[in-house]
């Protein structure tokens, strides 16, 4: 179940005012280790861009991609001094928060998926940003938290990108197949945060709530939702593998964004 639009705008500010805050004081020439191309700085750069990029398509009502050299100040400040890129942050977010709300939700305008309406970019451009700051609080070594709503929603998002992509004949999440197996989800600390994953021949379909599955993640919902998107190793000691972890590992192999 997705969220009013509006939450979806005000809880892009609130996200992104959480990765300044993770981003203030902190190195930005550190390597990110989840983002290993990438520094601080460039992760910073790419959250902004990400947000800039989808106000420019949302605000001119774009029918198809929009190249970057057409996002204004996609690119961000020529400064380098952290407050330049923090204040660059947070107007981003802020436009975009605006234009989408001005927009509404049923916009019509391009995406890469699914959704063909200006709601898909609210709630995109949240979890982009949340997974990034999970990045970032790594790579800084600063605690991450996330609120248990916001996780749940993360998580059935993913699975919703990654049936797409299975579907759009993305050979990695093509694979994701074969009768009789089935993964859970399960959140040791928020007792309604379960999924059932399950396998056809055809593909995969998955569900909220309890079922058993051939291998069980569970831990504390943030770790969940951090292990099921590849942000945490699964022998780091903050989930637990139950059952067939082989069939976990297929999977997180050949889930695959783009």
């Amino acid at each position: 179940m997705t969220w009013e639009h509006d939450r979806y705008c005000d809880e892009l500010v609130r996200q992104t005012g959480l990765l300044r805050a993770a981003l203030a004081g902190a190195d930005l020439s550190v390597k990110v280790p989840t983002c290993p191309e990438w520094t601080l700085g460039d992760l910073a750069r790419h959250v902004g861009g990400a947000h800039r990029w989808a106000e420019t398509i949302v605000r001119t009502q774009a029918t198809e991609e929009v190249p970057d050299d057409q996002v204004p100040d996609a690119a961000g400040p020529s400064d380098t001094a952290p407050g330049a890129l923090d204040a660059w942050l947070a107007e981003g977010a802020s436009m975009l928060a605006e234009t989408l709300r001005a927009a509404g939700p049923e916009a019509e305008v391009w995406t890469w998926a699914w959704d063909r309406r200006a709601g898909f970019w609210a709630r995109r451009m949240v979890h982009e940003t949340v997974i990034h700051r999970a990045d970032a609080a790594l790579a800084a070594r600063a605690p991450f938290t996330v609120d248990d709503e916001v996780a749940a929603d993360a998580i059935e998002e993913w699975l919703q990108i990654v049936a797409y992509e299975a579907a759009s004949g993305d050979p990695d999440a093509a694979e994701l197949r074969g009768a009789g197996r089935s993964i859970r989800l399960r959140a040791t600390d928020v007792p309604r945060a379960q999924w059932l994953i399950e396998f056809r021949e055809d593909g995969f379909g998955w569900r909220r709530g309890a079922g058993e599955g051939t291998v069980e993640l569970r831990g504390p919902l943030a770790d969940v939702l951090l292990a099921f998107y590849r942000r945490m190793p699964l022998g780091a000691g903050r989930v637990d593998v139950v059952g067939d972890a082989g069939l976990l590992d297929f999977w997180l192999k050949r889930a695959s964004f783009g």
